[in-house]
């Protein structure tokens, strides 16, 4: 450390599962009623769409939605179903099941969390062919989004997804409760013993307030100081490959410098130095009584703290912006910075978009569906109300956060600039359910390095076996 010292939609529903970015587009399916093998459209097709969430939010989605299927196909129809869940783990789960049980879909959208689960069980299609055969038209989709979003969605050189929105791991705060303690705004690069004296001087108001909360999870919790302290649960690699996207969509852009075929995890590194100072930073807080012992899963119960004045600073991403609002926070009663900087300043994210899967019989039609579904017109359809981060640059305007905040709202784009996604290999669900097990037992025991020597032990028999 640097010094002293760590929906409407149902629009509540869909901010209670946006930390990794994606609360609304779970897994969604194109099923013909009589496809043709390899592509085309039908005389009639039902296209089907599994939802992360709530039947009442799938079914306006629905229906927001079957003008723009009707301008593809105009004798499709569209249909959501949703799948409930308190994180994407156990969203995943279910959808894993399903498909099990024989039930595979035409086309999916997952978050990050999923993303690499399903290529590797080549589960879904590459989407290389089609961005190449329409690589011309997808110049303006590709020169809105950061290609950092474009290379989360990528696994072994090749393209699985289109992302359409994302949530980077920010830190919110109340700003009446920076006031009442008598700070003021953080600076865009504040250090962690900046962080920390703030936290202090929170707890000052009294044994109502808060100072800093978080939830057990995979994004935005305990591991947002570890990306800040610069390690990572897992090794960080890049898979070769991806210079048929990169020299064609991103040749002028200099974000895209350094970029490969998709990130690689490699061996476990959860009971690194980095990751042991971390979580005994967020024990050392609660022993202080700068921050309460967390919740595990989804992040409804903290908007609910943080709206009636109880948090005063706590992890999340743009999806929190239109999920303070709906909570009842009035624009200008809470605020955003970057997280602030440990041993660097690199953060976490999570994307998500859509791909279309191996068993479809209809891909030609799932693609277009996929192109639809990532234009700037289709974005506020899917996600009325700032539930979430768009992935298109051209749609992060002070005209869309000036209703709701917050004030610095740019932060969510800027942070972009020096964050990795959020680890996710293909053995995903062993990682979340180790991540949330161990940090329950470290919390309990205070004793962070026995249960990250723990992690890492669960972590290489899941390697091992992936």
């Amino acid at each position: 450390m640097t010094g002293s010292f760590g929906p409407t939609m149902d629009r509540r529903t869909l901010f209670k599962f946006g930390g990794a970015g994606l609360a609304i587009t779970g897994l969604a399916s194109l099923a013909a009623c009589s496809s043709t093998s390899g592509g085309g459209t039908n005389s009639s097709a039902t296209l089907k769409m599994l939802y992360f969430g709530e039947q009442k939010a799938a079914t306006t989605i629905q229906k927001a939605l079957q003008p723009q299927i009707k301008k593809i196909d105009k004798n499709a129809t569209l249909e959501i179903t949703a799948i409930n869940g308190t994180d994407w783990n156990d969203f995943i789960a279910k959808v894993l099941t399903q498909i099990a049980a024989g039930a595979a879909p035409d086309l999916v959208s997952v978050a990050t969390e999923g993303l690499q689960q399903m290529a590797s069980k080549q589960m879904i299609v590459p989407l290389d062919d089609y961005v190449t055969k329409d690589m011309s038209s997808l110049k303006s989709y590709f020169g809105d989004v950061h290609p950092a979003l474009v290379e989360s969605m990528m696994y072994q050189g090749h393209l699985y997804e289109l992302t359409d929105s994302y949530n980077a791991g920010s830190m919110f705060y109340s700003t009446d409760l920076y006031k009442n303690a008598g700070l003021s705004t953080p600076p865009a690069a504040w250090t962690m013993d900046e962080f920390h004296n703030n936290a202090e001087k929170l707890a000052a108001l009294g044994s109502k307030t808060n100072s800093f909360d978080w939830v057990v999870r995979l994004w935005g919790s305990w591991t947002s100081f570890l990306y800040a302290n610069d390690g990572n649960l897992l090794t960080e690699g890049k898979y070769s490959g991806g210079d048929w996207l990169w020299n064609k969509a991103y040749a002028d852009n200099p974000q895209a410098k350094g970029r490969h075929g998709g990130w690689k995890w490699g061996d476990p590194t959860a009971n690194s130095k980095a990751a042991v100072e971390a979580l005994e930073y967020v024990i050392e807080m609660q022993k202080a009584n700068l921050s309460p012992s967390p919740d595990v899963g989804g992040g409804g119960t903290l908007q609910g703290l943080f709206a009636s004045g109880r948090i005063g600073m706590t992890i999340g991403g743009g999806f929190w912006a239109g999920g303070l609002y709906n909570a009842g926070m009035k624009n200008g009663s809470f605020d955003v910075q970057t997280f602030p900087t440990w041993k660097s300043n690199k953060s976490l994210f999570g994307a998500g978009g859509y791909g279309i899967f191996n068993t479809s019989k209809n891909k030609d039609l799932a693609w277009e569906v996929v192109k639809m579904l990532v234009q700037p017109e289709t974005f506020d359809l899917v996600y009325p109300g700032n539930v979430t981060t768009p992935a298109r640059k051209s749609l992060m305007t002070a005209e869309r956060y000036k209703t709701t905040g917050p004030e610095h709202w740019s932060v969510f784009w800027d942070q972009l600039d020096g964050s990795v996604p959020i680890s996710a290999p293909p053995y995903y669900q062993a990682l979340a359910t180790s991540l949330n097990q161990r940090t329950t037992q470290a919390i309990s025991s205070g004793d962070a390095k026995a249960a990250l020597d723990g992690m890492q032990s669960d972590l290489e028999k899941a390697q091992a076996n992936s």
